[in-house]
Order: structure tokens, then C-alpha cells, then sequence
């Protein structure tokens, strides 16, 4: 598993380290800093569109030659980008990049889940998802650093160097796990159109967007509100990361313990937190900690968001766990245009308000959810004991 985690690790920096290599490549490319922001939009479309394609191309490839698979197009499409002379060369690599990533995070979530026994899959998922939150604490500030004093280029090298870690590992220590016959592609799509697996992608979204929404502007309303020097705010990103990946792995023992429950508490708390930091932000003591208790909750939910997933996909999940990376991608470009659509009518002070609804929409799918589930499954019992017909 540790193979798969130091993947999504490699994963996380290269979706997030551009951010604050903008300037370097704008300059470097000659193009406007809206030109080099784009590079962050095509990523996120290509996570959102190639998890879906890459797994209908690739579903009959058993696991863990899928995971080299996926692992050599990721350190491909970094060389390219270590290399590429153009501006239109490297958002293109960026894209042959972002096709690896949801896929691989979804096939890796699955095969951690086959590595433990079946009460703590979700703890399983959880700790390939702390590569993710470690990358924004540990390396999205060290590959900056890097890019920054020897070239945005080398920031690349460096992620290249770790997938290729991640590949020797998965090649010598991942196991081949037997599978039966692979899912037909029919199946796969009928699971992944199913009400309640689209509810929960929906729900997923929404959970995500409430993140975005607020982290995209995160850096202002610190400045402006709080009254922060800029200096001050990376390590309150650094602050609020280590909250994420302690909230990522109680996320996962608690929907080991309690799935469903442990989803809608988590959501209940996100939605408070995020109303609250409305009103703390006014408060820099109160606002470094109410978004350190955000960075719990906000991550708290993913691996039970999987887990579900799996669940009601048991017969073919590969297709419905690798488009909940898609989903969760588009809820982040969602929610960072709500964001800016707040700012833009409502101020910047209303940000997270905005986020909190989003949270609570996620909470209210959730009661659907499972209020679907129990209609279901009385529906059955009903039909069971129902007496045969007496001719």
C-alpha cells in the first residue's frame, strides 16, 4: 500500500504544484498568467473526462498491469513536461498526465482494499488517499521551493523521479491478486448510471465543491480579513494540510466502523465549521483554528464516500470508483466558480457561507440516500414473505 500511497503522493504534487509555479512558466513560455492558469483548467478536465475513457479502454487488463499501465503514461507525460519547448506542448502533457490520475487513484483504491481483511477496506482506501493530503503539506511546498530556485522544469524532474519510485514498488512488492472474468462494459455502465451511485457522485461534488469553493480564495480573505502577512499564510496551508490527512485517516476508521452515520455527522460538522469561519475570520487566532477543525472535516469524508461506492458496486466497481475522481474534479471547478460568483455579489466575507449550503445539500443527499436504501430493502423483505399464489 505504501506503493500506492508515494503514487497519489507524486499524483498531488502534479496537480496542485503549478499554482505556485505560475508566474515561472508564464514568464519562461511567454504567455499572460490567464494563459498559464489554463494549465490547472486542462488538468482538471482531463482528470474529469480521461477516468472514465482510460477505464472502458483498459477494463479487461487485469489490476496491477493496469496500475504499471497507468503509472508509466503519469512519468510520460511529466518528462514531456520536463521538456516541452511550447506553451501548447506542455498543457498537453499536462492532459496525458491528468488521464493516469483518476484511473490510477480509483484502481489503487480497490486493489488496497483486496490487501486487508474486509473491516478496515476503508482504512485500506484512506491510506492511499493520505499521498494526496501529504503531497499539499509536504510536497507542493518543497517542489515550489525547488521550481522556484533551479527552474519550474526541475519541479517536474522531481515528480518524475517519484513515479518512477512508485512504479519499481508496485512492479516488485504489489501482488497479483486473482480476479474472475472481467465485468462486460454493459454492466460496468448500468452500475455506474444506477440512481443511488449517481446520488452519491452527486453528493461527492457537492463535498468537494464546499472545499474548492473556500482553498481557491483561501489566501485573500487571510490578507484582507484575518489580517495576515502573505508570508504567514503558507504556513497555515501547511497547517490546514496536516488537518487534512488527519481527517483523511479518522475518515477511514470511522466508515469502517460506521459508514453511513459517520458520513452525515461528517457533513453536519462541515457545514457548521464552514459557517462558523464566516465569523471567525475576523479573528486570526479563531480562524487559524476553526480552519484546522475545516481541514479534518473536509477530507473526513472521502474515504467513506469510496467505500459507498464499492459497496453498491460490488459486481463491477472499477468504472463507478474511477469516475468518483472525475466527479470530485468537476465539484472542485465548481465550487471555485461559486466562490468567485460570491465574491463577485456578495464579498469576499461570504465565501464560506456559500460553501456551508454546499455542505448541507451534501448532508440532505445523504438522508436520500439512505431513506432510497431503506425503501429498497423493505421492498424486498415485502416480496420474500409474500405467499405464492394458490392455484
Amino acid at each position: 500500500m505504501l506503493c500506492l500511497t508515494v503514487g497519489a503522493f507524486a499524483i498531488g504534487m502534479t496537480e496542485f504544484i503549478i499554482m505556485g509555479l505560475l508566474p515561472n512558466v508564464a514568464t519562461d513560455l511567454n504567455v499572460s498568467i490567464p494563459q498559464a492558469g489554463q494549465l490547472i483548467t486542462g488538468y482538471a478536465l482531463g482528470v474529469a473526462v480521461g477516468a472514465p475513457i482510460l477505464t472502458v479502454f483498459t477494463h479487461k487488463i487485469p489490476q496491477k498491469k493496469l496500475l504499471v499501465l497507468l503509472m508509466c503514461i503519469f512519468i510520460i507525460g511529466n518528462a514531456l513536461s520536463v521538456i516541452a519547448p511550447t506553451y501548447g506542448l506542455l498543457i498537453s502533457a499536462r492532459i496525458l498526465t491528468a488521464f493516469a490520475h483518476g484511473t490510477f487513484l480509483g484502481v489503487g483504491s480497490l486493489m488496497a482494499t483486496r490487501l486487508v481483511a474486509p473491516e478496515r477496506r476503508a482504512g485500506a482506501v484512506s491510506v492511499v488517499l493520505a499521498g494526496l493530503t501529504i503531497a499539499n503539506i509536504i510536497g507542493v511546498p518543497f517542489g515550489t521551493f525547488i521550481g522556484q530556485q533551479l527552474g519550474w522544469r526541475s519541479s517536474f524532474g522531481a515528480i518524475t523521479i517519484l513515479g518512477i519510485i512508485s512504479l519499481i514498488g508496485i512492479i516488485r512488492f504489489i501482488p497479483v491478486i486473482q480476479q474472475g472474468p472481467p465485468a462486460n462494459l454493459g454492466q460496468q455502465f448500468r452500475n455506474l448510471v444506477r440512481p443511488q451511485v449517481l446520488l452519491i457522485l452527486l453528493i461527492g461534488a457537492l463535498g468537494c465543491g464546499s472545499l474548492f469553493g473556500v482553498f481557491t480564495y483561501i489566501t485573500p480573505m487571510l490578507v484582507d480579513i484575518s489580517g495576515f502577512a502573505e508570508q504567514s499564510v503558507t504556513w497555515i496551508l501547511v497547517l490546514f494540510g496536516v488537518g487534512v490527512t488527519l481527517g483523511n485517516m479518522l475518515g477511514g476508521r470511522l466508515a469502517d466502523w460506521k459508514l453511513m452515520p459517520s458520513l452525515m455527522v461528517n457533513f453536519g460538522i462541515l457545514a457548521v465549521l464552514l459557517a462558523a469561519l464566516t465569523l471567525t475570520l475576523d479573528n486570526p487566532y479563531l480562524a487559524v483554528i476553526t480552519i484546522f477543525c475545516w481541514g479534518v472535516a473536509a477530507f473526513g469524508i472521502m474515504p467513506g464516500l469510496q467505500i459507498r461506492i464499492m459497496n453498491m458496486t460490488r459486481e463491477a466497481p472499477l468504472l463507478a470508483t474511477t469516475s468518483s475522481h472525475s466527479a470530485f474534479n468537476l465539484g472542485n471547478a465548481g465550487g471555485a466558480y461559486l466562490g468567485g460568483f460570491a465574491i463577485t455579489h456578495t464579498g469576499l466575507i461570504s465565501v464560506p457561507l456559500y460553501a456551508a449550503v454546499i455542505a448541507a445539500l451534501g448532508l440532505v443527499g445523504l438522508f436520500v440516500s439512505v431513506t432510497m436504501e431503506r425503501k429498497t430493502r423493505l421492498t424486498e423483505i415485502a416480496d420474500a414473505v409474500e405467499p405464492a399464489p394458490v392455484n
